[in-house]
């Protein structure tokens, strides 16, 4: 729960790369850290990449790379330079004191810096993961202290991002947790199926309002104008014509694909004779 400031929003790419550091840290290394990119807004924080920083870590001194994560951030602007530095991240449960450490270089790298803690080990039982932006407290002219103020985490994705979401999702069904890629066919089927259950569901919901079982919800009913409203007045000839028009152009453009495949493959065999 927070208690001011921006919500931020990760994108699963984040907590996936964070992951995959964290499994391949250095042999006695407790915790991995590294550098959160994205785009700041007025009332929100996204963060949609990020990268791992090397650093050393005792019970008396914290020593990070500082040169490293430098010339990874100048050599990531040049893929993407829209994504800015927005705080950092850590893998572990609680914020210590190294971490305040850590969080004063990054304050000077980006104005009012995130922190970002992944439970990648489930300490907690699940993979908590929370955000926190940092607050000075003390009194004036004595010794000042740093305290971190928890902030609200969404998960936010693109398109792309929801097809690997639902492949790794899939996979904990899966006696060998593995699962391979679907055709794609059998993903315009699978997404032809959620619609059609969603339809069910609506209609069921509609109804049961009009016959009285369930009382009418404003907020649902606006959702649904504007559900209709958004579908495109046309005659179920037209639309025929045109779903039969564009699955040619995909099955062209997939037959022709294949056919580029097995030239390229063919012309490799044939360099090599």
């Amino acid at each position: 729960m927070s208690v001011f400031g921006p919500v931020v929003k990760i994108h699963p790419v984040v907590l996936a790369s964070i992951c995959d550091s964290y499994e391949r840290r250095n042999e006695g290394a407790s915790r991995v850290i590294g550098t959160l990119l994205g785009t700041i807004d007025k009332h929100s924080i996204e963060v949609t990449n990020c990268f791992s920083v090397p650093h050393n870590e005792s019970e008396d001194e914290v020593a990070v790379d500082m040169e490293f994560a430098k010339n990874m951030y100048e050599l990531h602007k040049r893929v993407s330079p829209t994504e800015v530095i927005i705080g950092w991240y850590a893998t572990g449960f609680d914020i210590t004191e190294h971490s305040v450490l850590i969080h004063e270089y990054y304050s000077r790298e980006a104005t009012n810096p995130i922190h970002l803690t992944v439970d990648s080990a489930l300490q907690s039982g699940k993979m908590n993961i929370r955000a926190y932006v940092s607050a000075q407290m003390g009194v004036p002219g004595k010794t000042v202290g740093v305290m971190f103020t928890p902030l609200t985490v969404k998960y936010i994705y693109y398109d792309t991002e929801r097809i690997g979401v639902d492949l790794l999702q899939r996979t904990r069904l899966a006696p060998s947790r593995t699962k391979g890629l679907t055709s794609d066919l059998s993903q315009v089927a699978g997404a032809a199926a959620r619609v059609q259950d969603m339809l069910t569901t609506v209609l069921a919901y509609i109804e049961d309002v009009l016959s009285g079982k369930v009382a009418a919800d404003n907020c649902v009913g606006r959702f649904l104008m504007d559900l209709v409203n958004k579908v495109p007045t046309i005659s179920a000839e037209d639309f025929e014509n045109m779903l039969n028009s564009n699955i040619n152009d995909l099955l062209m453009v997939t037959y022709l694909s294949n056919l580029t495949q097995a030239q390229i493959a063919l012309n490799e065999k044939l360099v090599l004779l």
